[in-house]
């Protein structure tokens, strides 16, 4: 598939009305974005010039600028001048460390990121699960599938599973914060440190690719951590999967 076949062009009923035409460029905007996040244009990729695109979609050339400059303002695309305008090769520096928190690591790199849980259900721990937070096999845990996002592109899927009835409201607080640490102080759990994190470059499956909006056959990074509280009891076992072209891992070793 080309990546203009990937477009669709605007129909003639659809410019048919001032109000409709007057929303062109966000309906292009939008999926020229789902392009991006499909891979048509990878990171670093030039996009067509606004002529193409105009033809492409059926509309004048100030309708495609003013698209393409709501998404240079999204942090999605740059316009080099006498070159034209490119996929921003986004990408983000997480730190893995003692205390690894999702929004310090956003406000360090100057970012807006929110935590999203997609679904939660209460399991029985597996064999890996138990040993990792040491709890009997079988015993019940609240399982989270969560997305971390920075400035509307994600960056990490992961499950995340607590032991019950430890944190049997964990769910809740978790929704309405977008923050575990503030799940895990409504549980009188103040601070919480990681114990470990393995990482493994693999391919995705087709629920990691979904949720990382990216294809299948692009690698991601998989770690699985293990948090503990002040008494280094486990309080958290976690596999997040990140998006591979998106994120840089750093691991630090200074606490």
């Amino acid at each position: 598939m080309t990546a203009t076949s990937a477009l669709t062009p605007l129909s003639s009923a659809t410019l048919s009305t001032p109000a409709a035409r007057d929303s062109f460029w966000t309906r292009i905007a939008a999926e020229l974005a789902e392009a991006i996040a499909r891979g048509v244009y990878p990171p670093g990729q030039r996009l067509p010039s606004e002529h193409a695109l105009a033809e492409q979609f059926g509309v004048n050339r100030h309708t495609i600028r003013r698209s393409l400059a709501s998404l240079s303002s999204q942090g999605l695309l740059r316009a080099a001048q006498g070159s034209g305008t490119y996929v921003e090769e986004f990408a983000v520096d997480l730190v893995l460390a003692k205390r690894t928190r999702h929004h310090q690591n956003m406000v360090h790199a100057g970012l807006r990121g929110a935590l999203r849980v997609l679904d939660a259900k209460n399991v029985r721990a597996t064999a890996a699960q138990a040993r990792a937070l040491r709890v009997p096999a079988r015993s019940s845990l609240l399982c989270l599938r969560v997305l971390a996002e920075a400035e509307g592109q994600p960056l990490n899927f992961s499950e995340r599973y607590f032991p019950l009835p430890r944190f049997t409201s964990l769910e809740a607080v978790v929704r309405e914060t977008g923050s575990i640490t503030a799940g895990f102080a409504a549980h009188q759990v103040k601070d919480y440190t990681r114990l470990e994190s393995r990482i493994t470059a693999q391919m995705p499956d087709a629920i990691v690719a979904a949720h990382l909006r990216q294809t299948a056959s692009r690698p991601v990074l998989r770690v699985e951590s293990v948090n503990v509280d002040p008494l280094g009891v486990p309080i958290e076992y976690a596999l997040a999967w990140f998006a591979g072209d998106r994120v840089t891992l750093t691991v630090a070793h200074d606490e």
